[in-house]
């Protein structure tokens, strides 16, 4: 292991074993304890070995961590605005002491890296997502994340790398840092300018990529972020594909596409700093920050968490620093009079302004309805029309959530009949007793196990939706944020509606055909859901039905017109 020197940007951290040392320390892995890595975690881990998080040489240290929490700096004083944490539970925590070494492996058991403990420790994770993203609002993704995926022990430690991992998709397209700056040496790229996205392109990206390398005289990178976005986002398969499709759109030979396997944090100030850090360490000597850029949304009160520039503003406090030049950019608009793009505060009267917000963009797929051509190239609408159909053509969920006697199964199978009687789809139903009887039958009735029966029933109704059917779901799902992963899962893949069974407990317990609720009064059940342990309602369900005013018949088809307004059937 070691750094070197190249051209373009400072020394890059290279923490690959040569081949004698990896053989070797891949014997002793054997007798290590095993840690399967998230998604996030495989995509830190990747840009830490090849030196794209330079000059991290190992997941955070306790110290490093608090600096960049506090002040954007490791205890060197080198700016660094993200943590890069290795997060494991608190069991696994339990049976580790200092100085054990953890085998990092990827979910098919490939050993991509070791990891000797340093250090482990409980972050304050409010604290976390306070200085980090300035908020505690779970609408932010990163804050979401955080507080739901996020395990309790942070660990850190001696990082050594075995094998990068593997990516069987797009191969021509990645690039370590090392290769990408031999390439512009090769080439002659001596100025280079990076354009961040997690996207598709449109025109208007491209008119903004054209001015930003003529202003600043650079060959342009395009470098799309491939590894865990926003949940939502438009996956990177079709995103990929539509870039191929737009880099034909630039003069040959200017122009270079290469992805990126980051896990964006959507930390708005804070990511844009970082995003302007990694891609020195790729070579670049110039990086684009546009509006609003890596932001997250809308917070809980429907207002944005950045300033549209504050981005920009953070990036021009660092630049002295930064040793990457920022090549600021305003929202592009359509100009028809001109027709042509232009930034938004250089269009004046007559004038008028054009412009598809996302929104109205995501609809009109949805809708199936015409996007014009002066916001996308044809072959680009194309490839996003394959991945998103008019959503009567997408699969769905329905996932019933209530007390247990609620009255959920019944309305359910009500559904699953309405839903038969139209046809034309395959139609599933998840009763929480028959998945407790078929999927679940080893698990228990604490939280943890709980929580585990409705990961597994959301994961077999997101593959359900993703392959178009429609998945019915009905547990009583008690809690808030597991219900939210569920929603995450599924809506990769199509819709997801929410439905509320709100039947008051006195009556649920009237019902209580099992004798369970007399049981949990008398002690016999414990952790039973409305008695000794709780029903976090849902505060944004897409249908609420008290089953005590409604009959099943009813409450059926009042889902049914919700899912026809929404589009999903005719």
């Amino acid at each position: 292991m070691g750094g070197f020197k190249a051209p373009h940007g400072g020394e890059l951290i290279n923490l690959y074993l040569d081949a004698e040392q990896s053989v070797q320390e891949k014997q002793a892995a054997g007798d290590y304890r095993n840690w399967t890595l998230t998604t996030r975690q495989i995509c830190d881990l990747e840009m830490l070995l090849n030196g794209a998080f330079s000059p991290l040489d190992s997941f955070n240290s306790k110290a490093d961590y608090d600096g960049i929490v506090e002040n954007m700096r490791l205890t060197s004083g080198v700016l660094w605005p993200m943590p890069v944490t290795l997060d494991i539970p608190q069991s696994l925590a339990d049976e580790l002491s200092l100085g054990d070494s953890l085998a990092l492996r990827d979910r098919e058991g490939v050993l991509i890296a070791t990891l000797k403990i340093g250090e482990m420790w409980n972050p304050d994770k409010q604290n976390e997502a306070q200085k980090v993203f300035g908020t505690n609002d779970i609408a932010h993704p990163g804050v979401a994340y955080l507080f739901d995926y996020t395990h309790d022990v942070y660990v850190s430690g001696e990082l050594k790398g075995i094998a990068p991992p593997d990516h069987y998709d797009f191969r021509h397209l990645r690039h370590s840092p090392a290769e990408l700056r031999d390439y512009f040496v090769k080439v002659g790229w001596r100025r280079v300018v990076a354009f961040q996205t997690r996207n598709p392109m449109h025109r208007a990206h491209i008119e903004l990529n054209r001015r930003a390398s003529a202003q600043v005289e650079a060959n342009l990178l395009i470098h799309p972020v491939v590894g865990q976005t926003k949940p939502g986002d438009v996956d990177h398969f079709t995103r990929v594909r539509c870039y191929e499709h737009a880099i034909k759109r630039f003069p040959e030979q200017t122009t270079m596409l290469s992805l990126l396997p980051l896990a964006m944090r959507m930390g708005g100030p804070r990511e844009a700093v970082w995003h302007a850090i990694i891609r020195k360490n790729y070579g670049c000597t110039h990086f684009i920050v546009g509006r609003d850029h890596a932001g997250p949304g809308k917070d809980s009160n429907n207002q944005d968490f950045y300033g549209p520039y504050e981005a920009q503003e953070l990036v021009q406090q660092y630049q002295d620093e930064l040793d990457i030049a920022m090549v600021p950019f305003q929202h592009m608009v359509y100009v028809p009079q001109r027709a042509q793009y232009m930034p938004d505060e250089e269009v004046q009267a007559p004038d008028t302004k054009l412009n598809i917000s996302g929104t109205e963009f995501r609809r009109r797929l949805r809708e199936g309805l015409e996007v014009e051509e002066w916001f996308s190239y044809p072959e680009v609408i194309a490839e996003l029309r394959k991945t998103f159909p008019p959503r009567s053509s997408q699969g769905f969920t329905v996932f019933f959530t209530g007390l247990s006697g609620s009255g959920k199964s019944t309305v359910a199978n009500a559904l699953l009949l309405k839903l038969m009687e139209i046809g034309g789809r395959n139609v599933t139903l998840l009763d929480g007793d028959v998945v407790r009887t078929h999927l679940s039958s080893e698990l228990g009735f604490s939280k943890e196990h709980r929580n585990l029966n409705i990961e597994r029933i959301g994961y077999v109704a997101s593959e359900i939706t993703k392959h178009g059917g429609i998945a019915l779901c009905a547990p009583i799902a008690p809690y808030a944020t597991t219900r939210r992963k569920v929603r995450e899962m599924v809506e990769t893949g199509g819709g997801f509606i929410e439905v509320h069974i709100s039947t008051p407990l006195e009556v649920c317990e009237q019902r209580d055909r099992k004798g369970l609720y007399a049981q949990a009064r008398a002690g016999k059940i414990k952790q039973f859901t409305g008695i000794d342990d709780p029903y976090e309602a849902p505060e944004n369900a897409e249908v609420v039905i008290d089953t005590s005013e409604l009959s099943p018949d009813l409450g059926a088809h009042r889902v049914l017109v919700k899912l026809e307004s929404m589009g999903f059937i005719k």
